[in-house]
């Protein structure tokens, strides 16, 4: 059997998958995806992709045919019974390319990411194979091995490093042994995509006790292709099998919709809530990203957005390997940041699970109680949670995070947060602060005049010559932050300067900058990339 030599294989071909080998290949490395579906699954499953997701969909080539077909939203109503009793905007600022959330059904966000990579690389993924065996070859120094299988035909692929997308039911961490921690929900749902048309607006829906399905809770989404998801709170003795039949779904959704709707099932499914991940997420060579690595309960939409956060974080730290023969110890930095991101999620998610599914008789009274509370009182409306929405992880506790200038009151992204995105003009066209970044390191200066920003062009350039790290000056004679937004979103004073990672998290920031700026900013870049560390 002939060996196949890879840089990097990607085990999984859902949406973290995709993201990872397209991020791979973007940044020249020799990538390969294997995924054991012929085509994308069925079911819209995930849907609600995230404002930062967007961010780095945009970055990978893929945005733009989401956003066009996606159902734009930023706007939220809960209900308890026939009350409301809150409302929320995600986004009630200008000033950002994308919104806040999307919904999109989770095959054609793999359809758009697919042609993507399909288009960078024809040969890039491969259908049909799945994974067989694994190991490892010399522990952490040595590759991986991995064996797959297609129609009776075997191959191997020797890599350097896998990268295990390959979801809960992950075929690579079985076959390495390893195992989940954490808590199973005694909690069903029921999931419907209905097809129906509709002039409900594009906003998130949610119903504690309504009138129509009493003791449990209701969701509705507006999806394209006019699919409307629905969630019912089944009860944790609900029979799946039969909870799945179209005369038993039908009349749940009519009674939801109204007698007069006129829809038809387009999918259905029910699911248990599960708040588990890995100890670690690298194991020798080999690393889990989304659902391979953690599992969440879907209120919050943080599954696929986190695993699509998860594949941004490792896949730059494998080019810096590969290519700039950073030590391991950067790679590390993977579980440190995105298991703390993990840990977030789940305390979101499962605090989420307790106060929709209460597993106690006090649980629920104060759970009713906050919610009649809230009908009239603004102060109890911070309490209710129908599900803590997905936001960028602030990587707080990072290795790659230089110390902190003190806090001077002025706020603004903190470090560890991602580097906000605001409009800009550049030699007088309008561009936006994400079109502008690259792939390596991107720094952002604000200098007190222009004499300042000259002299910083000079130093950086002769401070980073050998570094993969790029200058954005923001003045007048360079380019523009004409609406303040960046300035006030990163809190910058006089000279002060930003330094991203090439995910966009700050690693270092200076609100007021000092004459050795361009030398202590290459300083830290380099520490990162020759130690893993930026301390």
């Amino acid at each position: 059997m002939t060996v196949e030599e890879r840089e990097v294989v990607v085990v999984g071909a859902g949406p973290v998958g995709l993201c990872a080998a397209l991020n791979l290949r973007l940044r020249g490395i020799d990538a390969v995806a294997l995924e054991a579906a012929d085509a994308p699954a069925e079911g819209s499953r995930a849907i609600c992709f995230s404002k930062r997701t967007l961010e780095i969909f945009h970055k990978l080539g893929a945005a733009a045919p989401m956003v066009e077909k996606g159902a734009r939203w930023s706007r939220g109503k809960t209900h308890f019974g026939d009350a409301l009793v809150h409302e929320f905007d995600l986004l009630p600022e200008s000033g950002h390319s994308m919104p806040a959330f999307i919904n999109l059904q989770q095959y054609h966000c793999e359809r758009f990411l697919e042609s993507r990579l399909r288009e960078k690389d024809p040969r890039a993924l491969r259908r049909g194979w799945r994974a067989v065996s694994v190991s490892q070859e010399n522990g952490a120094k040595g590759g991986v091995l991995l064996e797959a299988e297609a129609g009776g035909e075997k191959k191997q692929i020797r890599a350097r490093y896998l990268l295990a997308c390959d979801g809960a039911k992950s075929d690579i961490r079985r076959m390495l042994g390893l195992e989940f921690k954490g808590d199973v929900f005694r909690e069903r749902f029921l999931i419907a995509d209905i097809r129906m048309l509709s002039d409900f607006p594009a906003e998130r829906r949610f119903w504690f006790d309504p009138p129509f399905h009493r003791g449990g809770s209701a969701l509705l989404h507006k999806q394209p292709d006019n699919i409307w998801r629905v969630d019912l709170q089944l009860g944790w003795h609900a029979d799946p099998d039969e909870e799945r039949k179209p005369e038993n779904v039908t009349p749940r959704v009519r009674a939801m919709l109204g007698e007069d709707a006129k829809f038809e099932l387009a999918w259905v499914s029910v699911y248990v809530f599960q708040s588990r991940r890995l100890k670690s997420f690298v194991r020798g060579n080999v690393f889990f990203a989304g659902d391979s690595a953690h599992q969440v309960s879907p209120f919050g939409a943080r599954g696929a957005n986190s695993g699509v956060e998860d594949a941004d974080n490792i896949c730059w730290k494998l080019q810096m390997a590969l290519r700039r023969n950073s030590p391991r110890a950067l790679l590390e930095t993977y579980d440190v940041e995105r298991a703390a991101a993990a840990d977030e999620n789940m305390r979101h998610t499962s605090r989420s699970t307790n106060f929709i599914a209460p597993q106690s008789d006090a649980a629920q009274a104060f759970r009713d109680a906050a919610l009649d509370l809230a009908k009239s009182h603004p102060f109890a409306r911070a309490i209710v949670n129908s599900g803590r929405l997905s936001t960028a992880a602030v990587l707080r506790n990072s290795p790659l995070n230089a110390p902190d200038d003190d806090d001077d009151g002025e706020g603004g992204a903190e470090t560890g947060a991602v580097l906000p995105d605001a409009p800009l003009e550049k030699r007088g066209a309008k561009t936006w602060m994400l079109d502008e970044l690259e792939s390596g390191f991107n720094v952002v200066f604000f200098p007190a005049d222009s004499g300042a920003a000259n002299d910083a062009a000079k130093r950086f350039e002769r401070a980073a010559k050998d570094l993969p790290v790029r200058l954005h000056t923001i003045s007048p004679e360079w380019t523009r932050d004409s609406e303040g937004f960046l300035k006030k979103r990163l809190g910058a004073g006089a000279n002060g300067w930003f330094l991203a990672r090439p995910d966009g998290h700050l690693c270092a920031r200076r609100r007021r900058g000092g004459a050795d700026w361009a030398d202590e900013c290459a300083a830290i870049v380099r520490r990162i990339l020759e130690t893993g560390s930026a301390r």
